[in-house]
This record gives C-alpha cells, sequence and structure tokens, in this order.
C-alpha cells in the first residue's frame, strides 16, 4: 500500500479539519464558511503542520463550483435569465469598469503602472460563485426577484471575465510593445465560441439531455440515474471549456438550466447534493491556503484599501444601480452584499496576469489576502441584511395574497406526498393553497385546479402570500426534514397558534423538528411500521384508514 498518497490525503485534511473548524464555528453562532476558509489557513503552507497539496486542492475545488453552477442551473430557468437581462446586463458592466478604475488608482497609488492596475481592478470587480450562491441558498431566496438579479448579474460577470482572460495574453502584447496586435480579434472569437455553446445547448442539449436522463429513469437504477446527473454535470461543463473556451462554472450552469426545465430537476437536485456541499466545503479550504499572514504586516495599507474596495466602493456602485432602476432599497442591499467579496475568478486573473508579467507578485498576494478577507466577512454582511429586512419588508414586497376563506390549509411541497395529500383535500373539498418552488411542480398543480403560491416556504414572503395567519393547519410535505424546521420556524413567528404538521425521515429529524415545536412529526418507515403491525394483528387489508385528516 502506498504511504504518499496527496489526493487521499487532501481531501481527508480537508474535509476532517474543515468539519473541524465549521463546527467550532457553528457552535459560536458564526458562519461554518468562515470555519472552513481557517481550515484552510491551518493546512496551508503558511502555517506550521501538516500542508496539504494546494494544486489538488485547486481542482478538487472547481468540481465544487461545477457541481454548485450544475444546481443553480436546475432552479433557474432561461426565461428567469431573460427576466433580469434588463437590470443584470448593464448593471454589471458598470460595476465592473467602477471596481476596475478604483483598483487601477489604488494600483497607481502602490506604484505597480497601469497595466497591473487594470489586471488587479478586474480581480476585485469579480464576486465568488461558490460564495455567492451559498448565500443565497443559505437564506432561500435564489428563486425571489432580487435572487435572480444577483445570480444573472453574477453570469453576466463570469462572462466578462472569460473575455477578460482571453484579452489579458493580448493586453501584454499591446503594451509591452511587443506586436501591437488588436484587440478586435479575440473579442470576436471569443464571443462567437461562447454563442456557440450556447446555440449548441439550446438546440441540441435541449433534447439530447432530457432524452437521456428520461431513458435512464426507464432502467429503474437510481444509482445509474445518479451517476447519469454527475455525468451530465461535469461532462457538459469539461466539454464546454475544452471545445469552445468557456468556464466549467458556465458550462454546467447552461446544462443544469436545460434539466431544470423537465419534470426531474427536483430529483436531479436531490441526487447531487450531498456531492455539491462536501466539493464546496474543499473550494473554501482550497481559499483559506493561498492565505499569506504576512500580507498583513507588509502591506497593510493596501490590502486594507483592497478590501474597502470589494466590501464599501464596488458594494456602493451595485446599490446605487439597483436602485436607480427602481428596485426596492431591500433589493439593493441584497445585491450590494451578494457581490461584497470576490473569489474564483480573482486567483485565475492575479495568476495569469502574474505569468505575464501585467503584474508583480505583492499584487496578486494582495488579491488573494483581500479575497480572503472579503469571503470572511461576506456571510456577517448578508446576515445582517437578511435579518434586518427579511421580516419587516416580507408585507411590502409579498407576492400578491391568495383568495381563500379563513381556515384554510396551506400545503407545502408538491412531490409524492405532496400530490397525495392535495388530491384528498380536494376530495373532500377542503380548500387549500399549495406552495412550490418548482415551476413545473407548481404548473402540474395550476393545471389540476389547485390555488399555488409559487415561492420557496422558507422566505417569509411566501407563507404571508399564502395567508399563514388565516390558516387552519400547516402540512409541511417537503423530503427535507431540516428544511422543514426552517419552515416551522417561520410559521411560529407568523402565526404562533396555527398546528404544523411535518415530514420526516429519520429519528434525528423527528427530534428536531420536536424540539421546535411541531404538533405532528410524521416518518415514514415509523408509520409503514405501525400499519403492517395492524395488518399482522389481523385487520383487514381492505379497512385502510387515511393517516391524516384533511380537516
Amino acid at each position: 500500500m502506498p504511504h504518499h498518497a496527496p489526493l487521499i490525503a487532501t481531501i481527508v485534511a480537508g474535509l476532517v479539519v474543515a468539519f473541524i473548524f465549521g463546527a467550532i464555528a457553528h457552535r459560536i453562532k458564526v458562519s461554518p464558511i468562515a470555519g472552513y476558509l481557517l481550515a484552510g489557513v491551518a493546512v496551508g503552507p503558511f502555517t506550521p503542520g501538516f500542508v496539504a497539496n494546494s494544486g489538488l486542492a485547486n481542482e478538487l475545488a472547481e468540481i465544487g463550483v461545477i457541481l454548485l453552477m450544475f444546481g443553480v442551473g436546475l432552479h433557474f430557468s432561461l426565461r428567469d435569465l431573460l427576466s433580469v437581462r434588463r437590470i443584470a446586463v448593464p448593471g454589471a458592466v458598470v460595476q465592473i469598469a467602477a471596481a476596475t478604475a478604483m483598483g487601477i488608482g489604488l494600483a497607481t497609488v502602490a506604484g505597480w503602472g497601469l497595466q497591473a492596475g487594470i489586471v488587479f481592478g478586474l480581480a476585485l470587480s469579480v464576486a465568488s460563485t461558490v460564495v455567492l450562491l451559498r448565500a443565497l441558498q443559505g437564506h432561500d431566496i435564489v428563486q425571489t426577484e432580487r435572487g435572480r438579479i444577483a445570480v444573472g448579474w453574477l453570469i453576466v460577470e463570469d462572462l466578462a471575465m472569460v473575455v477578460a482572460l482571453v484579452l489579458l495574453p493580448v493586453l501584454g502584447e499591446v503594451m509591452g510593445g511587443e506586436g501591437g496586435g488588436s484587440l478586435l480579434q479575440p473579442l470576436l472569437s471569443t464571443f462567437l465560441k461562447v454563442a456557440g455553446f450556447v446555440a449548441l445547448m439550446l438546440l441540441v442539449g435541449r433534447r439530447v439531455i432530457p432524452w437521456t436522463l428520461q431513458w435512464v429513469v426507464g432502467t429503474g437504477s437510481q444509482e445509474l440515474f445518479r451517476l447519469a446527473v454527475l455525468a451530465i454535470a461535469l461532462g457538459v461543463a469539461f466539454g464546454a471549456a475544452l471545445a469552445f473556451d468557456v468556464s466549467f462554472a458556465l458550462g454546467a450552469f447552461f446544462a443544469g438550466m436545460i434539466l431544470g426545465e423537465t419534470s426531474l430537476s427536483r430529483r436531479a437536485t436531490e441526487e447531487t447534493l450531498p456531492l455539491r456541499d462536501a466539493f464546496a466545503v474543499l473550494f473554501f479550504v482550497s481559499v483559506g491556503m493561498l492565505f499569506n499572514p504576512s500580507v498583513l504586516v507588509e502591506q497593510p495599507l493596501v490590502l486594507l484599501a483592497a478590501v474597502a474596495i470589494i466590501l464599501v466602493g464596488k458594494s456602493l456602485a451595485a446599490y446605487g444601480i439597483v436602485r436607480v432602476f427602481g428596485y426596492s432599497n431591500h433589493t439593493g442591499l441584497t445585491v450590494a452584499v451578494s457581490l461584497a467579496q470576490i473569489g474564483e475568478f480573482s486567483f485565475i486573473l492575479a495568476g495569469l496576469g502574474t505569468d505575464l508579467g501585467l503584474m508583480p507578485a505583492a499584487a496578486r498576494d494582495v488579491i488573494l489576502a483581500a479575497a480572503m478577507l472579503s469571503i470572511f466577512l461576506n456571510p456577517f454582511l448578508f446576515a445582517w441584511v437578511a435579518k434586518r429586512y427579511e421580516v419587516a419588508e416580507a408585507g411590502r414586497e409579498a407576492v400578491a395574497p391568495v383568495d381563500l376563506p379563513k381556515g384554510h390549509v396551506i400545503l407545502i411541497g408538491y412531490g409524492r406526498v405532496g400530490k397525495m395529500i392535495a388530491e384528498d383535500l380536494q376530495q373532500h373539498g377542503k380548500a387549500f393553497a399549495l406552495i412550490e418552488d418548482q415551476n413545473d411542480m407548481a404548473e402540474q398543480a395550476r393545471k389540476a385546479g389547485i390555488t399555488v403560491v409559487a415561492g420557496n416556504a422558507i422566505d417569509v414572503r411566501t407563507l404571508v402570500a399564502a395567508q399563514i395567519g388565516q390558516a387552519s393547519k400547516l402540512l409541511i410535505a417537503i423530503p427535507a426534514g431540516f428544511e422543514g424546521g426552517a419552515i416551522l420556524q417561520h410559521a411560529r413567528q407568523l402565526a404562533p397558534g396555527v398546528p404544523v404538521v411535518v415530514r420526516a425521515h429519520s429519528a434525528d429529524e423527528v427530534a428536531h423538528l420536536e424540539g421546535l415545536g411541531a404538533d405532528e412529526v410524521v416518518m415514514g418507515e415509523r408509520e409503514t411500521a405501525n400499519r403492517m403491525i395492524e395488518l399482522a394483528r389481523g385487520m383487514p387489508a381492505g379497512s385502510d384508514q387515511p393517516a391524516m385528516s384533511p380537516a
């Protein structure tokens, strides 16, 4: 057995140390992301003790970015992307220009020169995909208007950085006087490559991907379905980068977006979630490994100025743009803090700029340190905005409330269990509202004559729209017990007296939900066992009774 296995050592060290630091962070009520970053510092080359392989860690982190963007694509339809183009496109362009200008100014003061300033400014302008999406998903606002604006904004930034990566070598030649090449040709080439990839996905991928998964479903193999989803996510991302020079993240996003338009999107999301979480953790660990504490001593003022540009400068630019377009203060602040950090594209730009001689190593070190600090601080900023505005603006930004009589039932989730409950409620003539965040599921329910509130039930505005204050019962039928707990907590704040029945899959989830105050917790295995025990005791098979009254 080999004693030197850098890949295994990196994965084990990353996950184990991240778990320890993440648990400590959770214990002291700090975002686990902060713990993962500190875990990276602990196993990085600038601290004593074990040193993980940073190259392998970065590649593993890329897988996390791919799977995370694939998951977001599953929830983000092309229609959603086009719906925010009027704000996302000009907003991202103006914000990139503002941040780049501030970066050039700081680089000039530091004595790095104009070409270094351009690369430095671009690196400070682009937000981290993983950090932004983790923040949006952590607060369950990906499907809200402000969530769609932030994600659309991020995609425009990614496209701009793809162009920047192609143009940097040409910039080096032009500014270095080594040929005076034109920027027009590489710019046109990049546009054609991205357009070709998008066209291929819309014309071919939209047919091939759903057909492939439908065929796999027909085999009845859950293992093969899980493998097919991962193969599509990773395969499309790698193929896009190989054939079209498109980023892994962008390729995976389009693959997920196409699959998200099918009825299999929910199942695909569930199958990839554990792996997405594990590799996302490795991403944060890899960022922590890049942090060199000596930068704090050697270039403190420049570093503070860079962090100020990220947290304050470009955030104010984003906030101002959103407000100019007529959106609410809540939306402006959410988009601003979502973008108040930098990440993976910044690292790539910094590395390429240094390799091409456009930027000194000192500037690269400042970018890495600023990224580390901004990622560490961003969850706190996001939590502050969420705490300040989420409940306060629920009524003002809420979806139009449903028109139902007082005493109606609220059902959350239209999966296999939710559909059976909905059918029973309809058969017994009970007024109810369904909350569903999957577009295809919501459309099926509407066709079945069900009153639907489209949105995620963790968002209090959705519960307000479903008239939670006038409901006689809340039925949480989604399969994720701990997510159900978050919904339960919001429901208790909005309507303390409403009876809540929630679904669970394990004894731990049952204990968790009961501890949060659920009136009834239904665990599938327990209910199945109880029914089989009844039948085993001689109860006639035809005497099946409903497990729950619809009233």
